[in-house]
């Protein structure tokens, strides 16, 4: 079996998450988060709209964890994000996290959110 190493450039991966929390690139976050190739900070959970319409002049598509079970977004969430030209994928917090670190391997432009499993 051939293995690869993963580069991610300036962009940091999801290492691990649990109840309440994420690691992301050595750093642990309580609660929501936000993260892209321009940094990670918190985030104010489905109603911090604001926030995601600033990743979105930086990205193509925004994953959004939505916690430990797939959930709708909000109405106005996903409108406010469409009008903006991103694409927004929402899926469970974990599935986000995996399909976020394998398209940031392949340098993709694109931004993740997630609520804390």
């Amino acid at each position: 079996m051939r293995l690869n190493e993963i580069v991610f450039n300036d962009a940091k991966p999801v290492e691990g998450y649990g109840p309440g929390f994420f690691r992301i690139g050595g750093q642990v976050i309580q609660g929501p988060v936000i993260t892209a190739p321009s940094g990670t900070r918190r985030w104010g959970g489905l109603d911090d709209i604001a926030a995601l319409e600033e990743l979105a002049a930086h990205s193509d598509v925004i994953f959004i964890g939505t916690g430990a079970e797939i959930a709708h977004l909000p109405a106005d969430l996903r409108q406010t994000l469409e009008a903006a030209g991103v694409g927004i994928e929402a899926m469970a917090s974990p599935a986000a996290a995996r399909t976020y670190n394998v398209l940031l391997s392949e340098g993709r432009r694109i931004a993740l959110a997630m609520l804390p499993i």
